[in-house]
């Protein structure tokens, strides 16, 4: 161990367990491995198995209710093949599929996929389901093939369960060979721990019992069941088949990565650049144990590389309500894409950062001519366009304890057309830490209202009152101070004829800069003066607000000398 690493044995178990080259053979050598230098240019064919796999993974299976609402929105989407079941294994299962053969609820170009073992009762009740449906059809056969699942779980060594196998496969061609609109697919579960020749052995095999022909393609799925290595071994193993099957141009090569190790996604992209051409998974990443890879997720992350994933995105907050309602699951907030929180920043430099680049978006827009959704998007920390998806820019920045002056503006900006200058906005950051290190709260875009109001829009204004006001080719006021009134004149403007008669009245006022904005509020909009002054303490900021410009910066102009003398009263006192 290097000096650096200060990290000292864990008290867990870990010796219990092997790695995955101790427990099956990758045989891929680096001479023939080509997946790393590929790059992904179109989707893959994606398989939603959520009424299925997805379903079967729920506290609570779905009622045909459900299910109907679910199948629904993943044709809206235009997902083109659908696993919607398991007709043998539960009467609500069958009833479904039978619903989909007796009703059009299922459009022509749609492909309905449906789940059995390979038993021949299961295979009798799973081709009855589907007896009638005009649609295109896939019966999806499986049986687990790794070393583990033949000795303890099905008590079968190699070449019984290869003979069990090839029994299932016969009897789904006896029964449904015949059929022009069905096609098949065979799963050697658990095929990422299973030796490499055993399962090309059996896949070739299914491919010769059920004729696969490039008209009538063979779908081979290769599960990574139980995820038990990292992306890149599954890569090489799906490459290994990729590369060695007999009929390849007979097969479709599908996968169906779950998220054990938490990188199911990883092993789907990995794959398809292995030579995968079509992806089961859940839309959200459902499923037992830790899930099934997440549809989302890969479709976006093509999107986000320019790639049109072929499905529809667009209303995603839609699609959640949709799915949490079916499966009776809330998602993470962090989920990615769809989360409430994954298009948030509360940091500090990532809020300025993402308000900047807002604003170059904006402002390139505008010099090419072109509407701010066709140009490139380069928007800091935000992988794509919130917008793309149905979201809107309103919880993009969020201010919390850990925010800075960025975030503080851009929410002051998008909520109440407020552009404030760089310095004002470090000083109402400090306004707005103290609330938030205060209150252990969020800060909303109307609690930085309220703080804003607060520090520069009240204060003392009993010292000074403005009396009379004229303007026309020059300006001239007259202000009361204590009491006492005092005129200024001046040909400039009104405020240097009030900072001259204040000068008059004993309150020597020195102003650092005045900035004029505007104030939406409702629809209209109302003139709001930022003034930066020299207080006793340095420099200080103060703010007037009216629906007259000239009328905001004299109550700007005053509340700062009302602040002055306050500060005078008190060092005199």
């Amino acid at each position: 161990m290097t000096t650096w690493n200060r990290q000292r044995p864990s008290h867990m178990p870990s010796h219990r367990y092997t790695d995955v080259f101790s427990r099956v053979d990758v045989p891929l050598a680096d001479t023939e491995r080509q997946w790393p230098t590929r790059r992904i240019t179109e989707a893959p064919l994606w398989v939603p198995v959520d009424l299925r796999d997805g379903n079967q993974a729920l506290a609570e299976p779905m009622d045909p209710e459900r299910k109907r609402l679910f199948f629904d929105l993943m044709v809206r989407m235009g997902y083109t093949e659908i696993e919607v079941g398991y007709p043998s294994a539960s009467q609500t299962d069958f009833d479904f599929v039978r619903l989909i053969a007796e009703s059009d609820i299922a459009p022509d170009d749609v492909t309905i996929v449906v789940f059995t073992p390979a038993r021949r009762d299961l295979i009798e009740r799973t081709v009855a389901s589907i007896s009638g449906i005009r649609n295109e059809v896939v019966i999806h056969l499986y049986t687990a093939t790794a070393p583990t699942w033949r000795e303890t779980v099905l008590g079968r060594d190699r070449d019984e369960l290869r003979e069990l196998i090839l029994a299932g496969g016969r009897d789904v061609w006896e029964l449904a060979g015949h059929l022009p609109n069905v096609r098949f697919e065979f799963s050697p579960e658990v095929f990422n721990l299973t030796e490499p020749d055993y399962v090309l052995e059996i896949c070739d095999a299914m491919t010769e019992l059920w004729d696969a022909t490039p008209e009538r393609p063979v779908i081979l799925n290769l599960p990574a069941t139980v995820e038990i290595a990292t992306p890149n071994v599954y890569a090489d193993q799906i490459e290994y088949m990729h590369t060695h099957l007999a009929r390849r141009d007979a097969v479709i090569l599908s996968v169906h990565p779950h998220n054990d190790r938490g990188t199911g996604v990883a092993c789907a992209e990995l794959a398809v650049l292995a030579g995968a051409q079509r992806v089961e998974g859940c839309i959200f990443g459902n499923g037992e144990r830790t899930g099934n890879v997440d549809l989302a997720t890969l479709a976006l992350n093509l999107h986000a590389q320019g790639v049109d994933p072929m499905i529809d995105f667009s209303d995603i907050d839609g699609v959640r309500r949709v799915v949490e309602h079916c499966n009776r699951l809330e998602l993470s907030p962090r989920h990615p894409y769809v989360g409430d929180l994954v298009h948030t920043a509360f940091s500090g430099t990532h809020q300025d950062a993402i308000r900047k680049g807002f604003a170059e978006h904006r402002d390139r827009a505008l010099a090419e001519g072109r509407d701010e959704r066709e140009i490139a998007w380069r928007v800091p920390y935000l992988p794509i366009d919130p917008a793309d998806i149905g979201r809107t820019y309103d919880a993009v920045i969020r201010v919390n304890s850990q925010s800075g002056k960025g975030g503080i503006a851009y929410l002051l900006e998008t909520a109440y057309g407020l552009e404030i200058p760089r310095r004002l906005q470090i000083d109402l950051s400090r306004q707005v830490q103290r609330h938030t290190d205060r209150t252990g709260d969020e800060a909303t875009a109307d609690d930085i209202w309220a703080i804003f109001a607060e520090a520069y829009l009240s204060g003392p204004d009993d010292a000074v009152r403005v009396t009379s006001l004229r303007v026309d080719a020059g300006a001239e006021v007259a202000v009361e101070v204590d009491g006492f009134e005092y005129r200024g004149v001046s040909e400039t403007g009104p405020v240097d004829a009030l900072v001259g008669a204040l000068d008059r009245g004993g309150i020597a006022l020195e102003i650092l800069s005045l900035h004029q904005s505007s104030l939406r509020a409702g629809a209209d909009a109302e003139a709001l003066t930022l003034l930066e002054y020299r207080g006793p303490d340095g420099p200080a900021w103060v703010a007037g607000r009216n629906g007259s410009v000239l009328t905001a910066s004299v109550d700007a102009v005053v509340r700062a000398a009302n602040a002055v003398a306050a500060s005078r009263e008190v060092v005199g006192s």
